[in-house]
């Protein structure tokens, strides 16, 4: 859709510049950030709809950015780096990104993959707008229904408790999102954490798990970011 706001994280002008030009001549508006913390500013103010994020960056790794990124913020992330090795990709996705592209790229395929993501975005947004009232999250094992509260496991009802329930449809609602312990808390219990209260969101979480994960050890549905917090796997989306 024109108009649609694209934020370019990128320290090498050249390429900054060359992604910016083939974005405006699609009709988006562009963004430039050239740093860590020009990018978290321009998120905060700016609330663009994509986000272009380089691997590599002055004051902070895209990695590292992303995860900060996800506190707040749910658009699409595409990743640009030099790496193509599997383990960089499977770093950069587990953390919140949508897309790795890997230098040198074709900049029509880069336009291609955006306006894929965007298209996407945008679906999922009418869709809830249409049907807010009747809505059905569907992942391959797992159907939660938010206004009946039905869970169900591989076809099997389960039965979670009301707070339980609240815990997963936020990671639901905001799949992208990391939420910490402390954040956890605020949305689903309304009233500010205390340092205790980490500990009974994990155990929340702990509990969660056991009820609709086939291996809790190895969750694929609630996804822990070490030392930041907890997000619900988008991929399965």
């Amino acid at each position: 859709m024109p108009g649609e706001k694209i934020l370019i994280v990128d320290d090498e002008k050249a390429i900054n510049n060359l992604i910016k030009s083939y974005l405006q001549k699609q009709g988006y508006t562009t963004i430039s950030a050239f740093s860590a913390q020009e990018a978290l500013d321009a998120v905060k103010k700016e609330s663009p709809d994509l986000i272009i994020l380089d691997v590599m960056l002055p004051g902070a790794s895209g990695v590292e950015l992303c995860l900060e990124i996800r506190k707040t913020n749910d658009a699409p992330i595409l990743f640009l780096s030099c790496k193509a090795e599997e383990v960089d990709k499977i770093i950069a996705l587990s953390v919140g990104g949508d897309d790795y592209i890997t230098k040198p790229f074709l900049p029509g395929e880069l336009v291609a993959r955006i306006k894929a993501h965007l298209r996407r975005r945008n679906n999922m947004e009418n869709r809830e707008a249409q049907d807010p009232e009747e809505k059905v999250y569907e992942f391959p094992g797992l159907s939660v229904n938010a206004q009946t509260h039905e869970v169900l496991v591989s076809g099997t009802p389960i039965s979670l408790t009301a707070k339980e329930f609240d815990v997963l449809t936020l990671l639901i609602t905001h799949p992208k999102r990391i939420f910490s312990a402390e954040q956890i808390f605020e949305q689903v219990w309304k009233t500010n954490a205390t340092a205790s209260d980490s500990r009974t969101v994990m155990v929340y979480v702990s509990t969660i798990r056991k009820k609709i994960e086939y291996n809790p050890s190895n969750p694929k549905y609630i996804i822990s970011i070490r030392r930041v917090g907890y997000k619900f796997n988008h991929h399965l989306l």
